[in-house]
C-alpha cells in the first residue's frame, strides 16, 4: 500500500437510484471509516470495535479495497471464524456492488472456492488463512488483513493474528492488520497489536510509524433500539450441562418459551441453542407450528436454508430461526424482533488423561447474552426471553474462555513447529499455550513423526499441515492411502473430519455405506472433501501404493479399511472387548456401547469419537469401527511396550513378562527371577493398600508399639510415629532388611514386626535405653504383683484388682512424671468397679459405696472401714497384721525388676 488511506471514505457513496449503495451509505460503520483509515496510516495496525449489523465486515473491506469510496484498488484479506460466515459476507459484499462471488468479492473455504484473479476482496476461514502463511509467509499481494470476530477467541484467529504480527515485524512492515470485535472489550487485542507489531525501524516507511503503546482503538455507533428483557427460568429445576448433555427438560421449556413469544409479540423469532441436536429436539417440540416457519441455522446446514435464512421473510409468514452461537455474530438475520435465548454454549475441551477431546456445554458468558439480546434491537424495538433466573445473571462468566485455554493443541503445535517456533514463546498471543497441554501435543506429534525430538517440523509434518486437517486426521490419510488407496483413505478420513449425523449410526464402515448413497446435506459435503483429500494426495505424491500392499487393497473390505483409518488416526482409543458391551481402550479408558449397537461382540474396535460424561466411569461410543489385533498393533505401534511386571495384584505379588499396547494386556507369562528392586516396591504398594497388619503382630509387638505412640504422643521429639502412614514412609528404616529377603505375602507374614519396630527407637540419643523407665511395660503395685499397663486407649490404664492397692494414695506417673496412670479398680472377680486418677479422693468418698454393693457378694475377701491403713493382698481374708502405708510410687518405681 504506497499511498495513505486517510483520503478515502469522505466523498458519499451513494449514487442516486442505487439500493444497493444506499443500503451502503446507512451502515452505522461508516462514521468510523475515516478515522480507521487514519489509524492505519499512523500506525498499520488498529482494532475496529462495531455491533453486529452496523457494516464491519461488509463495508470496512470494500472501503479498503477501494471498490467504494474511491481509491486505487488495493487487494484485501477478511478472516471469519466459521465456514457459514466466510460465504454469508462474500454473498452480502458482492451482491452490494451487482455481482455474484467470484467476480470482485469472492471467497475460499475448505473444499469451496469462488474467486479469480479480478478478485481484490477474499472472504476466507482462519483455517485457510493459516495454510496461506505457512506456504507464503510474505502473502504477497495481500495489502490488508481482517481478522473479523476475534473477540470469539478461537484458536486459529489467535494463531493468525501471532502469524500475521511476526510477518509485519520481520517481512512485511506494509501490511496493514485490522482486528475487527464486535464488542467493546478490545483492550487486550490493542496491546497485542501494538506490542506485536513492526517496531517502526528501518524498511518501514511503507507501513506506518513506530507502534509505541497499543493500536489505535476505533469505534463505531450501534443501532440502539431498545430490548426489553423478560425472565422466564424453568418452573421446576433442570440438571446442569455436562458433556455433551443437556437436559431434555430445559429443551421443552425452550420450545415452551418460543411458542409464548409468538402469542405475545410481533415478529421473526431467534433461538438460540448450543447444539444441532438441540435444534433437532427443540424442532421436533414445535413441528405442529401453523403461524411460523422453523428454519435451523448451523454449521451443517444446507447452503440453500442458510441462503433463505439470511435473505429475510418471503411473504407475510413469520419466521423460528433455531440457531447456534455462530447467529450471535457472524450472520444478520433480518426480520428478528424476538429472542429467545437458553443460556448455554459449546466450547472445545480436551481431556489428556485420557485422550479424549470433545465440545462440552457450558453456561454462555454475560458477554454473549449480550451480544445475542442485541439481535431483537437491530431493526426495531424487540425483546429477549432469558431462560434462566435472573438472580443466575450475575454469576455467569464474563466473557468466553479463550480455546486456546482447553482446546487439544495439537494442530496448533503443529501450526507453530511448521512456523519455526515449536514451544510458540516467541509468538504474540493474548493467552500462552498450557504448558501440560503443548507437552501433550508435542507427544502425539512425535509419535506420528510429524516433529523430531526438538521439536521442529518434519517434512512429513509439513506435509499434514499443508492437507488442511488435524495431524491425527492426516497421519492416517497419508499411511491410509499406502494400504487401501487414495480414494478409499480420502472418504473415511472425510468422514472423520466431519463427524456423521446420528442418524447414520455408530459404526463407521455403515456410516461409510450410507454417505455413499446419501442423497441428503452432509452426503453432498462428504463428497466434496473427499475429492479434495485425494486430490490432495495425488498433488503431494502420498498417494502411491506401498510396494505389495497395492496388491491387498481389493481384498480389504468396508470394515476392514474403516477399522484401520480409524486405528491410525485415534491409536491411543483402540479397545479391546472386556464384557458384553465393555471395552478398554489403550490409553486406560473403558469405553461401552450403547444397547442395540450392531458394533457389539467385536473382539477389537478403533474408537474415532467418544464422550465421556461426568459421572460416569466409562466413555460412551459415539463411532467406531470392526478393526482386528494385527491393525490395532500396527497402528499403535508407539503405544506397544513389552518388559518386566512385579506388582501387588490379587493379594500377593504377582511377577510376569507382559506385552502390551497401551493399558491393553495382549499376553503375559510367569517371570521365574524377578528383581529384587522390583519385588521390594510390589510388597511396599501392598502394605500401602492392605496396612501393617500383612506383618505378624505378636501381642508383645503390638504393645510395643502403643508404648512408642504414646511416647511419641507425649514427648514427641525424637519418639518417632509409629502410625500406619508413617511406618510405610520410613519403611526402609525398619523393615529394609525383611523386604530385601522377601518375595510374597507369605514372608512378609513371617516378619517380626516388634523386633523390626524396634530399630525406629532413638538409639543414636540414647533416649531409646529409657524406654522401660518412660513407658513401663508392668507396674508393680502394693500386693507385690506386677500388673501390665495397657497403653491401647489416649490414656494408659492400670487394670488391677481393688483389694491389691490398699495403702496407696496417690496413682503413679509415667512419662517422666508427665502423665498419671488411668486406674480401673477391679472386682475380685476382674469385673471393672471403679475408675479414677485420684486414689485419695476414691479411698475417702468412693470406696463406700463400692464397698457396700461388693462386699456381700465376695464375702471372702477383705473389706476395710479404712482401705488406706489395710494391708494389700492378692488373696482372700488374711490374719496378717496391715505393714506400714506404702509412698506413692514414682516412674523408678514402676521400673523396677527390669
Amino acid at each position: 500500500m504506497r499511498a495513505g488511506l486517510s483520503g478515502i471514505g469522505a466523498e458519499p457513496l451513494t449514487t442516486p437510484g442505487d439500493p444497493r449503495a444506499e443500503a451502503l451509505d446507512r451502515l452505522p460503520v461508516r462514521e468510523a471509516v475515516p478515522a480507521l483509515l487514519r489509524a492505519l496510516d499512523d500506525r498499520g495496525v488498529a482494532v475496529l470495535c462495531a455491533p453486529p449489523g452496523t457494516g464491519k465486515t461488509t463495508l470496512v473491506p470494500l472501503v479498503l479495497a477501494g471498490l467504494v469510496g474511491g481509491g486505487p484498488v488495493r487487494r484485501v484479506l477478511v478472516a471469519e471464524p466459521r465456514r457459514i460466515a466466510a460465504r454469508a459476507a462474500a454473498r452480502r459484499m458482492a451482491w452490494l456492488l451487482g455481482e455474484r462471488p467470484g467476480g470482485k468479492v469472492g471467497f475460499t473455504v475448505r473444499g469451496e472456492r469462488q474467486a479469480g484473479r479480478g478478485t481484490v476482496v477474499e472472504v476466507v476461514t482462519t483455517g485457510v488463512l493459516l495454510q496461506r502463511l505457512q506456504r507464503d509467509q510474505e502473502l504477497a499481494g495481500v495489502d490488508v488483513v481482517v481478522l473479523d470476530e476475534c473477540h470469539e477467541r478461537h484458536l486459529d484467529a489467535d494463531t493468525a493474528a501471532a502469524f500475521l504480527l511476526d510477518v509485519r515485524a520481520a517481512l512485511r512492515p506494509d501490511l496493514r492488520l485490522i482486528a475487527a470485535s464486535a464488542t467493546t472489550d478490545a483492550e487486550g487485542w490493542a496491546r497485542l497489536l501494538g506490542d506485536g507489531g513492526t517496531d517502526g525501524g528501518e524498511g518501514a516507511t511503507d507501513g506506518g510509524g513506530g507502534s509505541e503503546g497499543p493500536a489505535p482503538v476505533v469505534s463505531a455507533p450501534g443501532v440502539s433500539h431498545p430490548v426489553e428483557v423478560v425472565w422466564t427460568p424453568p418452573e421446576r429445576p433442570v440438571r446442569p450441562p455436562h458433556g455433551m448433555r443437556v437436559d431434555p427438560a430445559l429443551l421443552d421449556h425452550v420450545a415452551a418459551v418460543v411458542r409464548r413469544a409468538l402469542r405475545e409479540r410481533e415478529g421473526d423469532v431467534l433461538c438460540f441453542l448450543p447444539g444441532v441436536g438441540e435444534i433437532a429436539r427443540v424442532a421436533g417440540k414445535l413441528g405442529g407450528l401453523a403461524e411460523a416457519e422453523v428454519l435451523r441455522v448451523h454449521g451443517r446446514a444446507p447452503g440453500a436454508v442458510q441462503e433463505a435464512v439470511l435473505a429475510g421473510a418471503d411473504g407475510g409468514r413469520r419466521r423460528v430461526v433455531l440457531a447456534t452461537s455462530v447467529a450471535e455474530s457472524s450472520l444478520t438475520v433480518p426480520g428478528v424482533r424476538i429472542v429467545v435465548d437458553c443460556g448455554l454454549a459449546r466450547e472445545p475441551r480436551m481431556d489428556h488423561a485420557r485422550g479424549l477431546s470433545a465440545l462440552t456445554t457450558v453456561r454462555a458468558s454475560r458477554a454473549a447474552a449480550r451480544q445475542r439480546a442485541g439481535r431483537a434491537g437491530r431493526e426495531a424495538p424487540g425483546v429477549v426471553y432469558r431462560c434462566w433466573p435472573e438472580a443466575e445473571d450475575a454469576r455467569l462468566p464474563r466473557f468466553p474462555s479463550p480455546e486456546i485455554a482447553g482446546a487439544d493443541l495439537t494442530a496448533f503445535a503443529l501450526q507453530t513447529a511448521c512456523w519455526g517456533d515449536p514451544d510458540a514463546s516467541g509468538l504474540a498471543l493474548l493467552d500462552p499455550p498450557p504448558t501440560g497441554a503443548m507437552t501433550a501435543a508435542r507427544e502425539t506429534l512425535t509419535a506420528i513423526g510429524a516433529v523430531d525430538a526438538a521439536g521442529r517440523a518434519t517434512e512429513r509434518g509439513t506435509r499434514m499441515a499443508r492437507l488442511g486437517l488435524h495431524p491425527r486426521l492426516a497421519r492416517a490419510l497419508i499411511d491410509g492411502a499406502k494400504e487401501v488407496g487414495a480414494r478409499r483413505a480420502a472418504e473415511v478420513v472425510a468422514l472423520l473430519s466431519e463427524e456423521p449425523p446420528r442418524e447414520y449410526g455408530d459404526d463407521l464402515a455403515a456410516a461409510w455405506r450410507t454417505a455413499r448413497h446419501g442423497g441428503d446435506p452432509y452426503a453432498a459435503r462428504w463428497r466434496q472433501e473427499a475429492r479434495r483429500l485425494e486430490q490432495a494426495l495425488t498433488g503431494t505424491g502420498d498417494a502411491r501404493p506401498d510396494g505389495a500392499r497395492g496388491a491387498q487393497r481389493a481384498a480389504r473390505g468396508d470394515d476392514a479399511v474403516a477399522g484401520l483409518l480409524a486405528a491410525l488416526a485415534f491409536p491411543e482409543r483402540v479397545a479391546r472387548r472386556r464384557g458384553e458391551r465393555a471395552y478398554l481402550m489403550s490409553a486406560g479408558t473403558g469405553a461401552e456401547l450403547s444397547e442395540g449397537s450392531r458394533l457389539g461382540g467385536a473382539p477389537w474396535l478403533a474408537v474415532a469419537v467418544a464422550d465421556r460424561p461426568v459421572t460416569a466411569a466409562s466413555a460412551r461410543v459415539r463411532l467406531a469401527a470392526v478393526t482386528d489385533e494385527d491393525t490395532a498393533r500396527a497402528a499403535a505401534a508407539a503405544l506397544a511396550s513389552e518388559g518386566a511386571e512385579v506388582r501387588w495384584a490379587d493379594g500377593d505379588v504377582v511377577a510376569r513378562r507382559v506385552a502390551r499396547l497401551g493399558a491393553i494386556e495382549l499376553v503375559s507369562r510367569p517371570l521365574a527371577k524377578p528383581d529384587p528392586e522390583l519385588v521390594r516396591q510390589a510388597l511396599l504398594e501392598g502394605l500401602r493398600r492392605e496396612g501393617t497388619g500383612l506383618l505378624r503382630w505378636s501381642a508383645q509387638a503390638t504393645a510395643v508399639r502403643q508404648r512408642m505412640a504414646f511416647l511419641h504422643r507425649e514427648l514427641g521429639g525424637a519418639w518417632p510415629d509409629v502410625s500406619d502412614g508413617a511406618l510405610l514412609d520410613r519403611a526402609d528404616d525398619w523393615l529394609g532388611v525383611e523386604l530385601a529377603r522377601a518375595r510374597g505375602r507369605a514372608d512378609l507374614g513371617r516378619v517380626d514386626a516388634g523386633g523390626a519396630l524396634a530399630r525406629l527407637m532413638p538409639w543414636a540419643t540414647g533416649e531409646a535405653a529409657r524406654f522401660e523407665e518412660l513407658a513401663p511395660e508392668r507396674i508393680e503395685v502394693p500386693s507385690g504383683s506386677r500388673v501390665r499397663v495397657d497403653y491401647g486407649a489416649d490414656r494408659p490404664v492400670l487394670a488391677v484388682k481393688l483389694q491389691e492397692l490398699f495403702g496407696w494414695q496417690e496413682a503413679p506417673r509415667i512419662a517422666g512424671g508427665r502423665v498419671p496412670l488411668l486406674v480401673h479398680l477391679l472386682s475380685p472377680a476382674g469385673r471393672p468397679a471403679a475408675v479414677t486418677a485420684d486414689l485419695a479422693s476414691f479411698w475417702k468418698d468412693g470406696y463406700r459405696s463400692v464397698r457396700a454393693e461388693l462386699r456381700g457378694r465376695y464375702p471372702k475377701h477383705p473389706w476395710p472401714e479404712d482401705p488406706s491403713t489395710a494391708e494389700p493382698t492378692r488373696r482372700t481374708n488374711t490374719r496378717r497384721s496391715a505393714p506400714p502405708p506404702l509412698s506413692p510410687p514414682s516412674a523408678r518405681h514402676g521400673t523396677r525388676g527390669r
